[in-house]
């Protein structure tokens, strides 16, 4: 089932930073960015989210775009991986895959329950404006590529 042009699924979830984050209080100023990741121990989703991680104070300034990644994982784990990482963005603790499932849905994997790997883009509205969901672990959208997808009004900046 495909979220384009519907809602967003509303989710408050622990942050990284040690507060509670919901995604209605990102909504209003800019651009949201919803990242379903699929656990701490996921290199592809390291890989992802070091790519917004690049963009993400560029995204922030010029553009008011806030991201919000969700990781199917304990907060400690969760933790850990942005640290291990190095990350500059927040990260957000899923760890009963409540909100994965209500996006791109959960998977059973040898590492226990995962979210399915996706990328979301929300206008000021809510409304999901860009979905990604991954046919596989490595399957996956860029920040560089949403930072020109959001700049070039919600239109795909390589379809000529």
């Amino acid at each position: 089932m495909s979220l384009e042009q519907t809602d967003a699924p509303e989710f408050t979830l622990e942050s990284t930073a040690g507060d509670d984050v919901s995604l209605a209080d990102h909504l209003g100023d800019g651009p949201t960015i919803v990242l379903i990741n699929r656990g701490h121990w996921c290199s592809f989703c390291a890989e992802q989210l070091q790519t917004f991680s690049e963009v993400s104070y560029d995204l922030w300034f010029n553009e008011d775009v806030d991201i919000l990644p969700v990781v199917t994982d304990r907060l400690s784990k969760v933790t850990e991986m942005r640290d291990r990482f190095d990350l500059d963005i927040q990260l957000l603790a899923d760890p009963d895959g409540e909100v994965a499932e209500r996006y791109s849905g959960t998977e059973q994997t040898s590492h226990g329950l995962t979210g399915i790997a996706a990328t979301y883009v929300l206008d000021e509205e809510g409304t999901v404006q860009y979905e990604q969901v991954a046919d596989h672990p490595a399957d996956r959208t860029y920040g560089n590529f949403v930072r020109y997808y959001i700049r070039n009004g919600f239109e795909d900046p390589f379809d000529a």
